[in-house]
């Protein structure tokens, strides 16, 4: 699951992304547009220009705008710096891998094949995904969607 702070800094970039090359937004019209708590949003937005995705102007006149052209701001890379790992177990993380407590030994563990799996195409279907490309508001997402698996005969 996201956590709330990953998903409060995808919708501030979301909001970035759809102001791009207009000038610095105020971070009281992201926090109100987004429904973002104010305090929140300024560690959100801290964070994001140390990682170089925004830059903060000062003044009368600032704002925050993004540091990148959306379409080179991919969500998986999003959720990797607010949240660490795409994968939903410990023992599946490629990046920040640990053993699961009270388990099988990784190589009979099913669940963690399960697990790589499920990583593996979600990084992909993340990976693919810009800050630039249009999200529908309903399902089902053509684009974005795996194949269908084939049924037994």
């Amino acid at each position: 699951m996201l956590s709330q702070k990953t998903r409060y800094t995808i919708r501030a970039l979301q909001h970035l992304a759809d102001t791009w090359r207009q000038g610095p937004v105020r971070l009281d019209v992201i926090a109100e547009a987004q429904n973002i708590p104010r305090k929140f949003l300024t560690v959100i937005l801290a964070e994001m220009v140390r990682e170089g995705l925004v830059i903060s102007h000062r003044g009368r006149d600032g704002g925050y705008e993004l540091a990148l052209d959306p379409i080179d701001i991919r969500y998986g890379d999003i959720i990797r710096l607010t949240r660490g790992s795409l994968a939903l177990v410990p023992c599946a993380s490629r990046n920040a891998h640990e053993t699961c407590q009270n388990c099988l030994p990784e190589a009979e563990c099913r669940l963690r094949g399960l697990m790589l799996t499920l990583r593996d195409e979600m990084a992909a279907m993340l990976d693919r995904v810009s800050l630039a490309d249009p999200i529908k508001l309903e399902p089902p997402f053509p684009e974005l969607q795996m194949q269908e698996p084939e049924a037994a005969e």
